[in-house]
C-alpha cells in the first residue's frame, strides 16, 4: 500500500510538472495576448487580441504542421513568425512535457531547470530566426545568438539529463508574489508610458511592484516612490534628453 501511495504521489507530481511545462510551450502566445489587450485602449502598436489569438491557434493547430510535412517533401515556402514560433518553441517543449509523464525523475530541480534554460535558448533561435546568419567566413547578425542558443540548449539537455540519471533535490517551494507584481509592474510601464506619462506610469509602476511583498509599509512606499517619480521626470527629459510625455494626454490636451 506504501509504494503504491507513493507512486501515486510520484505520478501527481509528474503530472504537475509535465502541466507546468505545456505553460511555458505557451508562455510567449499568451504574453502577446495579454499585450494585444492594450491596443484595445490605444495603449501599444500591434495586432489586436482577435488576431492573436486566432493566429497562433491556427499556427500550432494547422500551421506548423503543414510547415513540417512541407519541409519533409522538400518545400522551401518561408514559414511565418507565429508557425516558425509553434515549430522552434512550442512543439519541442511540448514533447517534453509528454515525455516528463513517463520519466522517472531523480532529482526535479536539475531537471526542471535544464529544461527551463532549454525554453529560454529555443526562445533565443526564434527569436533570431529571421536574422542573417554566416555566408562563408563572414559572420551575420543572427550567428551569436543561434550559436550560444545552440550551446544552451546542449547545456540546458545535460542539467535534465543530470536529473534524470542521479538523486538530487527536489523542487523548492517558491514565492509567486514577488515576481507576478513586478512583472505586472513592467507591462503597465510599457503600456501606460505614452497615454498618461512619466509621472503617473512611474509612480504607479512602483506602488504596484511594492504589492509584491507583505512587509511594504505604505507611507515608506509612497514617500520613495514619489522621490524616484521625481528623479525619472528629471532624467529622462532633462538629462538624458529622451521626447517622453510627462503628463496624461487628457491634461496635456
Amino acid at each position: 500500500m506504501a509504494d503504491t501511495m507513493g507512486h501515486s504521489a510520484t505520478a501527481t507530481k509528474h503530472t504537475s510538472v509535465a502541466l507546468g511545462f505545456c505553460l511555458l510551450a505557451l508562455a510567449p502566445q499568451i504574453f502577446e495576448l495579454i499585450w494585444s489587450i492594450g491596443t484595445i485602449f490605444g495603449w501599444g502598436a500591434g495586432r489586436g487580441p482577435a488576431t492573436v489569438l486566432v493566429s497562433h491557434i491556427t499556427a500550432l493547430v494547422a500551421g506548423a504542421p503543414a510547415a513540417l510535412l512541407g519541409a519533409i517533401g522538400g518545400e522551401t515556402k518561408k514559414a511565418s513568425s507565429d508557425v516558425l514560433l509553434a515549430l522552434i518553441y512550442s512543439y519541442p517543449l511540448f514533447a517534453v512535457a509528454i515525455l516528463t509523464i513517463f520519466m522517472t525523475i531523480r532529482s526535479a530541480q536539475d531537471y526542471v531547470g535544464g529544461i527551463v534554460l532549454m525554453a529560454l535558448a529555443l526562445f533565443a533561435l526564434w527569436a533570431s530566426s529571421d536574422l542573417q546568419g554566416m555566408r562563408g567566413f563572414s559572420f551575420g547578425a543572427g550567428t551569436a545568438p543561434r550559436m550560444f542558443g545552440g550551446l544552451l540548449v546542449a547545456l540546458g539537455a545535460g542539467i535534465a539529463l543530470t536529473g534524470l540519471l542521479t538523486d538530487g533535490p527536489g523542487m523548492a517551494h517558491y514565492a509567486w508574489r514577488g515576481p507576478l507584481f513586478v512583472m505586472v509592474s513592467i507591462v503597465f510601464f510599457a503600456l501606460a508610458i505614452r497615454p498618461l506619462g512619466v509621472v503617473v506610469t512611474a509612480f504607479t509602476s512602483f506602488l504596484i511592484s511594492a504589492m509584491g511583498t507583505h512587509e511594504t509599509r505604505w507611507v515608506e512606499a509612497v514617500i520613495v516612490g514619489a522621490c524616484l517619480t521625481l528623479g525619472c521626470a528629471l532624467l529622462f527629459p532633462y538629462v538624458l534628453g529622451l521626447p517622453m510625455p510627462m503628463f496624461p494626454r487628457f491634461l496635456v490636451q
